[in-house]
């Protein structure tokens, strides 16, 4: 008899404290480091407009970051939701080792050819 009962081979306790965020937290966040990433997206464009005659290699650069920026907001915003969630605290479930399939030899077979109503 197991002198405790809880312990019955349930495995490692699971911590709450690498919880992750609540949703309104998360895209909270993730909405605020976008608007940050599109202002700094609007100060490359003025940069490019006010550059482009006097500075065109600082204009061309400005003109980049402002391409670039977009992308790099949106996967920044969605890996660091990733990063929030944090690892898995449970393991996952061990994996049964696959056993070979049994294969089955068909033996050959004739094929007949479609039976006529001859009577008809």
């Amino acid at each position: 008899m197991n002198p405790r009962p809880w312990q019955s081979g349930a495995g490692p306790a699971v911590s709450i404290t690498g919880a992750r965020a609540g949703l309104s937290q998360d895209v909270r966040g993730r909405q605020r480091r976008y608007v940050v990433a599109m202002l700094v997206r609007t100060a490359c464009v003025v940069l490019m407009a006010l550059t482009w005659h006097r500075w065109p290699a600082v204009a061309v650069a400005a003109l980049v970051g402002g391409v670039a920026i977009p992308y790099v907001a949106v996967v920044a915003a969605q890996a660091g939701w990733r990063q929030q969630r944090g690892p898995r605290s449970a393991p996952a479930a061990p994996v049964p080792a696959a056993e070979p399939a049994v294969r089955v030899v068909l033996e050959p077979t004739a094929v007949l050819p479609p039976e006529h109503d001859e009577a008809a």
